[in-house]
């Protein structure tokens, strides 16, 4: 019997597109055998050619122009591998408006721009697919959207920045401080020359909302995400916390409480005895809680080329199926993909001052009588009652010396008013890191 054919268009062809283009050409037979399908490969376009690739695109079409690919009518599928905003939202919105289904590994735009992009495949019945946008070669977003299906999801905690985690682990493993481990994580290729949005958090929330849409079955609205970074962790706070038994991890979390979901990344104090505190480098995890299954965890390479071409061929290969059995997505609304079961159904959060945590506090006073009965006394009149405190040597009344607090459980608003009370004394610098514990 003849194998069906599916006519593909890659739009962006840098690091990850090369990736994807090898694969299709190089194991099409291997894919085939497989799936049952052949992939053609039949237009790539680029703005800059003028790179090498290593690979042999004898028999694609080659150009600069994506509506090569858009307004292909034998073009069944486009991937979208530009990146950013503009204009691959433009292409992505003409592409599902033609008819046509995409696969796309853009996390930022899924975050940002998901209600447009799921109404507009919705209307046209074509679907989006989107393994790639989260945890690069790690088969979470399948996991959640089959694996995972029958359960209601509970909890994610997810170190999806490799960035942030290489930094954090050279901190941890090797006492270097904050810029050095970016350096070095640059100078191996796991951080942009510009490291802003892995080292601020923002990477991160793109994907925790992608991961909560999923879970949770509506629309997360990225922009409402607490987001903190990692620049404020020094190697002082790194040692304090494996002082204590824990390790510093970059996490993106999303619990369910009482119909609205908590959201959040932030770096977290994680026990060395738990799985995601043995997730070092530029490594990514995903730890999952579901109502039936329990807890799980999906482990692996979060970027480079093969883990993330994978993907996005994980996805080529799911939807060239689909399409075979449903060659129109229409009866379901065009959300084969299942990331919003409904694109107008906001998912309501839960404030972050409403949120309860344990937290790690690092304060500089200067040495004098009375100064932790002073702290202890503000934090007892927001009940706020301490765990563990270290205080260091001093050399001279003159330094300021660090004082580091475990706290048990508290509100986020009683800790905010006791910080902003503290902060008025004289005998306390005001830049007072709280960084927050691990609780599934």
């Amino acid at each position: 019997m003849e194998q069906p054919v599916i006519n593909i268009g890659i739009m962006g062809v840098g690091n990850i597109g090369t990736g994807v283009a090898r694969i299709l050409l190089q194991e099409r037979e291997l894919l085939a055998c497989r799936s049952g399908i052949r992939f053609n490969l039949k237009t790539v376009v680029d703005t800059d050619w003028g790179r090498e690739r290593e690979v042999d695109f004898t028999g694609v079409k080659m150009g600069t122009d994506a509506t090569e690919i858009i307004n292909d009518p034998e073009i069944d599928i486009v991937i979208e591998l530009i990146g950013g905003y503009e204009p691959a939202f433009t292409y992505v919105m003409q592409a599902l408006a033609n008819g046509k289904h995409v696969i796309t590994a853009n996390k930022a735009l899924l975050a940002t721009k998901g209600r447009e992009l799921f109404a507009q495949a919705r209307a046209n019945g074509v679907d989006i697919l989107f393994e790639a946008s989260v945890g690069g070669g790690i088969p979470v977003i399948m996991g959640l959207r089959e694996g995972l299906v029958a359960n209601r999801i509970l909890g994610i905690y997810g170190i999806v920045n490799g960035t942030s985690n290489y930094i954090l682990s050279r901190m941890h493993q090797d006492s270097m401080d904050f810029a050095g481990a970016l350096r070095e994580a640059q100078a191996r290729g796991f951080a942009e020359a510009d490291p802003t949005l892995d080292i601020n958090g923002v990477d991160a929330a793109h994907k925790l909302a992608i991961l909560a849409s999923l879970a949770s079955g509506g629309l997360v609205d990225f922009g409402r995400i607490p987001v903190e970074g990692i620049t404020g962790v020094t190697p002082l706070d790194v040692n304090y916390a494996k002082s204590f038994g824990y390790v510093i991890k970059l996490l993106a979390i999303c619990r369910f409480v009482g119909g609205k979901a908590d959201l959040r990344v932030h770096p977290t104090l994680v026990p060395e005895d738990h799985l995601l505190a043995a997730v070092n480098n530029e490594l990514n995890a995903v730890f999952i809680t579901g109502d039936l299954v329990g807890s799980t965890m999906f482990y692996g390479p979060g970027a480079g080329q093969n883990p993330t071409a994978s993907a996005v061929v994980s996805d080529l290969v799911d939807l060239a199926r689909n399409l075979l059995a449903r060659p129109r997505a229409v009866e379901n609304g065009g959300n084969f993909s299942g990331l919003l079961v409904n694109p107008e159904k906001e998912v309501p959060l839960l404030p972050l001052d409403d949120v309860t945590n344990r937290f790690y506090l690092r304060l500089y006073t200067l040495d004098q009588p009375g100064i932790l009965a002073k702290i202890s006394g503000v934090l007892g009149a927001n009940k706020i009652s301490i765990s563990s405190v270290v205080q260091l040597e001093t050399h001279g009344e003159k330094d300021f010396v660090p004082i580091v607090l475990l706290t048990h459980e508290a509100p986020e608003h009683a800790l905010n008013k006791a910080l902003t009370e503290l902060k008025k004394f004289t005998f306390i610098r005001s830049d007072i890191l709280r960084l927050r514990l691990f609780h599934a």
